[in-house]
């Protein structure tokens, strides 16, 4: 029987923590590896219980999104065998299933996962979870905050605010807005924007740059606030204000 790594032999690379996603539904699988590549994290993938308990053995990820309804053997077994395990007792474990009641989130807790979250769920709240239960196992460094002017950006909570005022953001704008955060001044291409901000392996036309910089506008700068999101004709864009 392969046994388990120990808790030291990890799979982070270059600083990237690995989430082991254990899902049978197509759909989803992509989908969460979509979101959760475009986070930063490495993804490895398990579509039933009994290759979820091999992928772990044959290299410990950092955090396991198991769903409970799996063929072969059910998450809750999964979590079960991870937690009588020396070197994955710690291992942070995320349920997510469409089981509703209560006491399926109490057995599922009480069997040692370290959260549980319901189909169908918000990515974003998703993403939250994963990136809390990381920083507290240590696997996912503090971020800090960015800022520019009375413009702050909380990356560990995911949270913006101009001048005391809390900002509510779409993921593509809060991208936009921590990519520019964190180059204050320096003008931006449509192109090198699409690169730093969506990737350069996702095919996305030039010009949704402007719809996107065209709500960050409405979201960051409130009635009677200056722009902080300056227009460089046939360059691009900044952030920066006309008064700087």
């Amino acid at each position: 029987m392969l046994q388990p790594m120990p808790s030291s032999a990890r799979t982070t690379e270059a600083g990237r923590p690995t989430v082991l996603v254990v899902e049978d539904e197509a759909a989803l699988l992509t989908l969460l590896r979509y979101n959760l590549e475009r986070q930063g994290f490495r993804v490895e993938e398990a579509a039933d219980g009994q290759e979820a308990l091999l992928r772990v053995a044959e290299a410990r990820p950092d955090l396991v999104l198991l769903d409970w309804m799996l063929p072969s053997l059910s998450g809750i077994e999964v979590c079960r065998q991870l937690r009588r395990r020396p070197a994955t007792r710690d291992l942070p474990i995320i349920m997510v299933t469409a089981r509703t009641e209560d006491q399926d989130a109490v057995r599922a807790l009480d069997l040692g996962a370290d959260d549980y979250i319901t189909k169908p769920f918000v990515m974003e709240a998703l993403l939250a979870r994963i990136r809390a239960l990381l920083r507290r196992s240590g696997s996912l460094a503090t971020k800090g905050s960015l800022a520019y002017r009375d413009l702050v950006m909380d990356q560990d909570a995911h949270r913006v605010a101009r001048g005391g005022r809390a900002l509510h953001l779409g993921p593509t704008e809060y991208r936009l807005l921590e990519f520019f955060l964190q180059h204050p001044g320096r003008v931006f291409s449509r192109e090198q924007l699409l690169d730093g901000v969506w990737g350069r392996d996702i095919h996305v036309e030039p010009r949704t740059v402007d719809v996107h910089i065209r709500r960050l506008r409405r979201a960051v700068n409130g009635p009677g606030e200056e722009d902080l999101i300056r227009t460089v004709r046939s360059a691009g864009y900044a952030l920066d204000s006309e008064a700087t």
